[in-house]
């Protein structure tokens, strides 16, 4: 007789189905992530996992929502860094999340690039991003900040594109990629903050 399921709280169950869909949503292509699997993988009935998320967009959702947390919270941005370093460190844990969670990665931009939610998620993060970045970056007015705000916010799309297709197909190294998008980071926002302080 097999031992008896062990009672979580909503907080413990819960995580435990996010740790479970983020694992299945990393392995697989998105179309191929079932609830059922879900379900059963975490030991539970599917009513049980339809009361916690109402649909598989649902958990998807859930389940990108506390990866884009996790990224930028490990996204140091550091004033006592150089503006290279710190677009270099940014890079970097994006990078290794993407590469690591490419099915998810390439499901919330192609196949859920619709999915307004998803979206919502997106958009959060990458305006997050341009904020601390703006933060970051010695700036003499607010003019100067208007401009560089534009900047930033078609680079992190720029990226962002570019990214997703480099998931899809590798085109380059990693290396390679990371080093394009931090230079046209820093060549797009040299005119507008001088030599000085990008080099």
């Amino acid at each position: 007789m097999p031992p008896p399921r062990k009672r979580l709280s909503l907080a413990g169950r819960r995580a435990q189905l996010l740790s479970v869909g983020a694992r299945l949503f990393a392995e697989l292509p998105y179309e191929d992530v079932l609830m059922e699997d879900v379900a059963r993988q975490a030991e539970i009935s599917r009513a049980l996992l339809y009361r916690h998320f109402p649909s598989k967009q649902a958990l998807f959702a859930a389940v990108y929502q506390e990866a884009a947390d996790r990224l930028l919270a490990q996204t140091r941005l550091d004033p006592a860094d150089s503006l290279l370093e710190q677009l270099v460190q940014g890079m970097d844990v994006h990078l290794d999340y993407f590469v690591a969670n490419r099915n998810a990665v390439i499901a919330a931009n192609r196949a859920l690039a619709g999915d307004p939610v998803i979206q919502t998620i997106v958009t959060g993060e990458l305006d997050a991003l341009r904020a601390r970045l703006l933060a970051a970056l010695p700036l003499a007015d607010e003019n100067a900040r208007a401009a560089l705000s534009a900047v930033l916010r078609s680079w992190l799309v720029f990226v962002q594109v570019l990214v997703v297709d480099w998931l899809v197909e590798e085109t380059c190294t990693r290396t390679e990629l990371r080093d394009v998008c931090v230079g046209a980071a820093l060549g797009a926002m040299r005119p507008l903050l001088g030599e000085a302080a990008i080099p």
